[in-house]
């Protein structure tokens, strides 16, 4: 998971995108599936292809 990957906390990465922390905990289990813009906010933030954001498998870590 990219965010814990990175050291990132849920409020962090909620605060950076404008959304409740426990929406990220949503994202996280699969309770909630990102709009396009959300989704296009986090693939930014992260810096990778929004097609990691939705997909329904990982993505093998990109430089691996």
């Amino acid at each position: 998971m990219l965010r814990m990957e990175r050291g990132i906390s849920r409020r962090q990465l909620a605060d950076a995108l404008g959304v409740h922390y426990q929406t990220v905990g949503y994202l996280e289990r699969g309770e909630y599936s990102p709009s396009l813009t959300l989704a296009l906010q986090i693939a930014e933030y992260f810096e990778v292809p929004v097609e990691i954001v939705f997909a329904l498998r990982p993505f093998p870590r990109i430089g691996s």
